[in-house]
């Protein structure tokens, strides 16, 4: 019973923060505030009232609709809400409530703002990839007897990636995904990093593949979300992997 209390609490409150993160997708490639300007319907800029800010339960009950204006709203509200609460509920599941639970939770809203930014402006905000290299100092600092993996795991992928942005002139590789991979590898090390680039590359081979097949995409892909699919399968279940990798191999 108790056990179920704390998830319930988890999942609301991953919900709550869900609900910011919206703010953030939308806010953030306008260079717009994303904590002092009051939330507002994004056609007729009304000022939404508390009980309209209610995550997933306003749009409910308003029928996914602005009360002023009655302009459909995104379903994407709700997803990114649910899709939050139910990361977080993934991420205590696995580590409990400790710190290292607290960082992944930021970790996945933080991937999650990149991912759906980067898939409609082919862009991934700066201060997306500061607040992940933020959390790495912090993994960093609770663990530094281990420290040389975190500094190794900056440079380990990046640095080859920065070496193909420089010759393609950004044609090849995105700065944002250099940057990306740089900050998750202080946060991950080194071999975690590395798994994460793998996963990315073979998840965004795979879906933008069936994308081309089914939707007619073109060739350009935002890379961004699958290297964020990568890094939180890595972050989570990396470890393991990686022994079973290396036990496969006779290591």
């Amino acid at each position: 019973m108790y056990r179920n209390l704390i998830r319930i609490i988890i999942a609301c409150f991953g919900v709550l923060i869900g609900s910011f993160l919206n703010v953030c997708i939308y806010r953030l490639p306008k260079h717009e505030d994303i904590v002092l300007t009051p939330s507002h319907c994004m056609n007729c800029g009304k000022r939404l009232k508390w009980f309209e800010l209610i995550p997933v339960l306003s749009f409910l009950v308003q029928g996914g609709k602005c009360r002023g204006c009655k302009t459909k709203l995104s379903v994407q509200y709700p997803i990114i809400e649910l899709l939050n609460g139910l990361l977080y509920l993934l991420v205590v599941s696995i580590y409990g409530m400790t710190v290292q639970s607290l960082i992944y939770c930021l970790l996945a809203s933080v991937l999650i703002v990149i991912s759906v930014i980067d898939f409609r402006t082919y862009e991934i905000p700066v201060g997306c990839n500061i607040f992940i290299l933020i959390l790495g100092i912090v993994q960093v600092g609770f663990d530094l007897p281990h420290i040389s993996k975190y500094v190794i795991g900056f440079f380990a992928v990046s640095l080859v990636l920065f070496m193909i942005w420089l010759i393609s002139k950004g044609r090849a590789i995105g700065g944002g995904d250099v940057k990306l991979l740089a900050a998750s590898g202080l946060l991950l090390g080194w071999q975690n990093v590395i798994l994460a680039f793998v996963l990315g590359c073979i998840l965004g081979a795979i879906i933008h593949l069936l994308r081309m097949k089914i939707q007619g995409e073109g060739r350009t892909l935002a890379f961004g979300p699958y290297l964020s699919m990568g890094v939180f399968i890595a972050a989570l279940f990396g470890d393991k992997l990686v022994s079973l990798y290396l036990g496969y191999l006779g290591f």
